[in-house]
């Protein structure tokens, strides 16, 4: 009896997700205790400014991924790690240079944005700092537009 209500909790605490992954009832992804065999491909999520930040010179910008754990892990050592890891590189407006997001907070804060239209470009990145090379939507772009109403002072 003992052993079948313990078999019953282990069921309750990790399920299969859809996305192939062990995972906690919660949905909060991969657990770090098990090597995932034929990990499913990593995907991103973006989703346009909150509308609201823009009016103030502020852009938020929420993301999510899956199949990828996002961290401060660097190098080719790291390629093999599962559940996989990676980090986001984020371009602003086609400046020559980007910032790397290792911090998984799901959302890309600027503050400060002058008025016009401008892009952000959000790519998921291995440890290596490229692409995956098995992700179709791992560099994805976001175009909009804040106001000229906005004040030059930031509230951040």
């Amino acid at each position: 009896m003992l052993k079948t209500v313990a078999a019953g909790a282990v069921a309750l605490f990790v399920t299969a997700s859809p996305t192939g992954y062990a995972q906690a009832p919660s949905g909060d992804g991969a657990s770090p205790y098990v090597a995932i065999e034929n990990e499913p491909p990593p995907k991103l999520i973006v989703d346009p400014p909150l509308a609201a930040a823009l009016t103030q010179g502020i852009v938020w910008i929420q993301y999510r991924v899956e199949n990828v754990r996002i961290v401060p892990v660097f190098g080719t050592g790291a390629l093999n790690v599962s559940p996989r890891v990676g980090h986001l590189h984020i371009h602003f407006d086609d400046l020559p240079w980007l910032w790397a997001d290792p911090s998984g907070v799901n959302t890309i804060d600027l503050a400060g944005v002058p008025p016009g239209q401008h892009k952000v470009r959000v790519d998921l990145v291995n440890a290596n700092h490229q692409i995956f090379p098995e992700c179709a939507m791992c560099s994805q772009t976001v175009t909009f537009t804040v106001p000229e109403t906005v004040s030059t002072a930031h509230p951040h």
